[in-house]
């Protein structure tokens, strides 16, 4: 994946916008200003000086110095020699999530049967709006960056996962994301138009998993199944990926579509 790739990657899998209640009397204003600091590094994963802080989060220059420097203090932060940096404390806290996710206590060891069934790369990832977040990642013999990180986010409207999310609602909902999406072109193949996505959603219906090829990493296949709460909304998704230069789509989904149906049912809470 290329520089632009990424930068076009993120931008379309960017987190809905937080925004500040006004005239909510419980809202701790500097609290959340805090934390706009942490996710100015969302799209700069460098360290950062005050200043180019400042920019990102669109804060006076004076409140970012003492919001990272209470940061720093309790450990958030740290500084490095071009700036400050999220630190490993932050990480404690994506620890306590799954730790205390029941779906991914559920899920481990599926996904680890599966990849053993497979040997191709498997993950779970959790929808949220606009985007899919990687929580469990299980690699294969390809390995890169990006496919090892959990905490990813990737965009709803042309991804595997995605599609098998948006075909578990309604019209309404998923007309809803989709034009809230950032629907730029990831790879030459990602599919962005409307009428084209609500087709692909539509097979999904059809089938129970979705396919997508190329959509975000050129030369990758992947195969997806939603996984639903107790109630039958979708919560997140099961993948399975590969590469097209070792299966040919047909195979691929006639080997991995089955299994990944499989796997997401049997997360589905009884």
């Amino acid at each position: 994946m290329t520089a632009s790739d990424t930068g076009a990657l993120n931008a379309a899998a960017a987190p809905t916008e937080m925004r500040e209640p006004k005239n909510d009397r419980l809202f701790v204003e500097a609290l959340a200003r805090g934390f706009r600091v942490l996710e100015a590094f969302a799209d700069n994963p460098a360290p950062m000086s005050i200043s180019e802080i400042a920019a990102v989060t669109a804060l006076d220059k004076s409140a970012v110095q003492r919001l990272v420097h209470t940061l720093l203090i309790i450990g958030y932060l740290e500084k490095t020699s071009g700036g400050v940096a999220p630190s490993r404390r932050v990480l404690e806290r994506s620890f306590d999530y799954l730790r205390s996710s029941p779906l991914v206590n559920r899920a481990v060891p599926i996904l680890a049967n599966l990849r053993r069934s497979i040997k191709e790369r498997v993950d779970l990832s959790l929808f949220d709006d606009l985007s899919m977040i990687y929580v469990v990642r299980m690699q294969s013999k390809r390995d890169t960056l990006y496919a090892h990180l959990i905490g990813r986010r990737v965009p709803t409207f042309c991804t595997s996962g995605g599609r098998a999310v948006l075909s578990h609602l309604d019209r309404e909902a998923v007309l809803d994301i989709l034009h809230r999406s950032d629907r730029r072109k990831i790879t030459p193949r990602t599919t962005v138009e409307i009428d084209e996505i609500l087709a692909r959603i539509e097979e999904v219906r059809e089938t129970g998993y979705s396919l997508a090829i190329e959509q975000v990493l050129v030369g990758e296949i992947a195969v997806a199944a939603a996984v639903l709460d107790g109630a039958g909304q979708p919560v997140g998704a099961v993948h399975i990926a590969a590469s097209l230069a070792e299966w040919k789509p047909d195979e691929f989904v006639s080997r991995a579509g089955p299994l990944v149906t499989a796997a997401a049912a049997g997360l589905r809470p009884v």
